[in-house]
């Protein structure tokens, strides 16, 4: 079944911009950004920067654009069964255009992976067709995946390491 994601979630001036692959059907249903519950995407973003769970979408989304973060996926279609990563039909994959993005929002100093799938995707489908001053100038970084299938991270470790590697980029406002 041919799946279209989501718009991208930026602010102003995003520092940070995080990457799934593709949503997952209950995301997809919702139009929300990690919308499963069982996903720790929301707990995570809540400890850096109060947007948690609990929250209504658009007040998580706007706390996230408020710290400088922006929220996509690598991919902007696919064929897929289901939610998991593991059942995208590789030769179906269809990259959002990171170009346009990255020349739009050029504060963007870091993309950050929700897990490997969307890491070796980037790495695939867009890399090589980045503009190269886009390119050279962010950093790439792959974070343990949020979603419940990864169970081989705790979310206590996945909060550490999430924390330490998006903390420098936050915008803090009023400081």
């Amino acid at each position: 079944m041919l799946i279209t994601g989501l718009d991208p979630i930026a602010g102003q001036d995003p520092k940070v911009l995080i990457l799934g692959s593709m949503p997952g059907r209950i995301s997809l249903n919702l139009q929300q950004y990690y919308a499963n519950p069982q996903n720790s995407f929301w707990f995570i973003m809540g400890e850096i920067c109060g947007a948690t769970a609990e929250l209504p979408y658009p007040v998580r989304t706007a706390r996230l654009t408020e710290a400088g973060i922006a929220l996509w996926d690598v991919l902007k279609d696919c064929e897929r069964e289901g939610s998991l990563d593991n059942h995208i039909l590789k030769h179906t994959e269809v990259p959002n255009n990171f170009n346009g993005f990255l020349q739009h929002h050029r504060t963007v100093e870091i993309i950050c992976f929700n897990g490997q799938k969307a890491a070796r995707s980037f790495e695939k489908l867009v890399i090589s067709k980045l503009v190269p001053d886009l390119r050279e100038k962010t950093k790439l970084i792959t974070l343990p995946s949020t979603s419940p299938a990864n169970t081989a991270v705790s979310n206590i470790e996945k909060v550490t390491v999430w924390t330490e590697t998006i903390n420098p980029y936050l915008i803090h406002r009023g400081e």
